[in-house]
């Protein structure tokens, strides 16, 4: 792991040192409390046999206790009070309770912490990550990198990080205590610990492998299921549910198919580590029988419970460190997944960049753009724009029309030539100043499952209510909005289902003009309304400028003649090159694309009228 993520790491983990620290102490206590227990039980029971067989052997207690019980009488005073043992054992269980409640609540209030950190981290940094990066990235991909993933690392966090430290600290505290009470026995005790220990050294590296797999094929089935919801009305509309569902289908056995593979590890790792623990624990039991049966007192019964117990403590940290590097293999590679995101550079300006006034003269100088280099889309475009002018583009598909408003709004930058605002090229303006003066409505817009009225305050969250009626009228929704049961209440269903698409497209538009801009998109956005509303939004933006009112710099994207036709000049693309430019008047009478563009609708124009006057006959 490099330098960057460790830092990153260091970040997440901000503030919650401390609670750590705490942790980590209630486990030394929790751990001195398990070796200190069976030392309790063993040297009573010597000291009952002891009494028993006459024999006058010294207590078998750790060296305070010995201390204690020897100044008040030793033996014949711990007999005579057995109750003082049992107090001990539930006042040292009492005690580890506390501790480990205290351990688990620090942990996870640390765990839920760094996890918050993430998400906070992740969804700011999504934010600021290039437009480009968004249009290739799965959102269902996204979304589990940002929930599931971090779930996974927070749960490592609160259950495993301290018991790495546990798992240490009692194989250490087992191993001295158990070489000072017998060497030979010891060694004994310790007969399979490697093979135990290689064995999870070698599930680690399988099963990281095997998550890795898992956790990508969970991430191509979030996006499927995301994909399909998304666009479940399209799937409608063309009756593909069968082969949607055949397509999670695949995504879902592929899920289960790695899945399962590594819950067969996991079943290896456990039912082996099981087997090798209850012989080692075996193996233990039969040779302290053998040690004490002998009778050369080596070893006691008292120090043989003592053995058993410890060997337990011992062999679980070594068969636990499988669980733990499991849990952490799963961690590095969701946290690998997660720095994937953040890895990405972010949107950054020039230290150079400046925040110009944006209402003066656009320049496109001989700009060239593709987005894959074998594939120009823009060839050496060439236009300008004077301020509070409406301009027409219009263009088959794939012409440019819309990477033309993408370069303008520095979703993408220029490869070559340049776009100058009042002169200045807009790479060194301040991106989010140039965007906030730019209003963009789309061919498709996007609206929130909210009320009407938080839809188109959405730009503009401090505008005052007469101002949001006010962008509604402009974009001719004020109308339907009103004829709602619940007017401008009315609630928005997810992505704006329960609205028309061109009730979606009037909000969207009233949702850009309440908000002050120097530029206006028109992003084919007039499409989805029809020519009659069309024609008054027009009106209505042109009203407002004939009653002084500051007016926008206009780019209207259609296909719709009598939309384009009343901007101040048109620009004719195809195939990325500006093919003819100049007003409408111009350009019906120069032969090319527009001309032949304006004869078609006009005749499709003429026949729909006299199909309507025979209807009407």
């Amino acid at each position: 792991m490099n330098l960057r993520r460790w830092k990153l790491i260091g970040a997440f983990m901000r503030g919650n040192s401390m609670r750590y620290l705490g942790a980590v102490c209630a486990v030394v206590l929790t751990v001195t409390i398990g070796f200190v227990t069976p030392r309790v039980l063993g040297g009573t029971v010597d000291a009952i046999l002891d009494k028993v067989r006459g024999q006058d052997n010294p207590l078998t207690f750790f060296g305070v206790m010995n201390d204690f019980l020897y100044a008040r009488g030793g033996r014949d005073y711990l007999l005579s009070r057995l109750w003082l043992p049992a107090i001990a054992l539930i006042a040292l269980n009492l005690f580890n309770g506390v501790c480990q409640y205290m351990r688990g609540r620090w942990t996870a209030e640390a765990s839920e912490s760094i996890a918050k950190n993430m998400r906070d981290r992740l969804y700011k940094h999504l934010q600021v990550l290039p437009y480009d990066y968004h249009v290739k990235a799965q959102t269902g991909d996204l979304i589990q990198r940002c929930t599931s993933d971090v779930e996974t690392i927070r749960r490592f966090l609160a259950s495993q990080v301290v018991e790495i430290f546990r798992a240490i600290l009692m194989i250490i505290v087992a191993l001295t205590i158990m070489l000072g009470i017998h060497v030979k026995m010891t060694l004994y005790s310790m007969m399979l610990v490697p093979p135990l220990f290689l064995f999870a050294m070698f599930f680690f590296k399988w099963v990281r492998k095997a998550f890795t797999l898992s956790d990508e094929a969970e991430g191509r089935m979030s996006a499927v299921l995301q994909e399909n919801l998304t666009g479940v009305r399209v799937v409608r509309a063309f009756g593909r549910q069968k082969f949607e569902v055949d397509k999670f289908n695949e995504a879902n056995d592929d899920l289960l198919k790695k899945s399962r593979k590594l819950c067969d590890l996991l079943a290896v790792y456990w039912s082996g580590s099981d087997l090798m623990s209850m012989t080692q624990t075996g193996i233990t039991l039969v040779m302290g029988v053998f040690i004490v049966a002998a009778g050369h007192g080596e070893l006691t019964v008292g120090e043989m419970t003592v053995f058993t117990s410890y060997i337990s403590m011992l062999l679980w940290p070594i068969r636990q460190l499988g669980r733990i590097l499991s849990d952490m293999g799963k961690a590095l590679v969701s946290f690998n997944r997660i720095d994937e995101i953040l890895a990405q550079k972010p949107e950054e300006d020039s230290p150079e960049a400046v925040c110009p006034p944006i209402d003066r003269e656009i320049a496109f100088k001989n700009v060239h753009f593709a987005y894959e280099e074998a594939n120009p889309v823009l060839r050496g475009v060439n236009f300008t724009v004077q301020p509070g002018q409406t301009v027409a583009i219009l263009g088959a598909t794939g012409s440019g029309k819309s990477t033309l408003m993408h370069l303008l709004q520095r979703l993408y930058d220029v490869q070559d030539g340049e776009i100058t605002i009042g002169g200045v090229d807009i790479r060194k303006i301040q991106k989010n100043h140039l965007r906030s003066r730019v209003g963009l409505i789309l061919q498709e817009p996007f609206l929130y499952s909210r009320t009407v009225k938080d839809n188109i305050a959405i730009s503009a969250t401090d505008a005052a209510d007469e101002d949001i009626y006010a962008a509604a009228r402009t974009a001719c929704a004020d109308g339907f909005i009103r004829d709602f049961e619940n007017g401008y209440a009315t609630m928005v269903g997810e992505r704006g289902v329960t609205l028309s698409g061109g009730q979606k497209q009037r909000v969207a538009i009233a949702r850009t003009l309440l908000r002050e801009n120097d530029i206006l998109i028109f992003d084919d956005s007039l499409s989805a309304v029809d020519t009659q509303t069309d024609k008054a939004i027009r009106e209505a933006l042109h009203q407002q400028k004939a009653e002084g009112k500051k007016g926008a710099t206009t780019f209207i994207i259609s296909h719709r003649l009598t939309t384009l036709s009343e901007a101040d000049f048109i620009v004719v693309l195809d195939g990325g090159e500006i093919v003819q430019q100049g007003t409408h008047t111009e350009l019906i009478h120069e032969e090319g694309l527009y001309r032949r563009i304006y004869q078609i609708q006009s005749a499709l124009e003429e026949e729909l009228g006299r199909d309507t006057e025979d209807e009407e006959a």
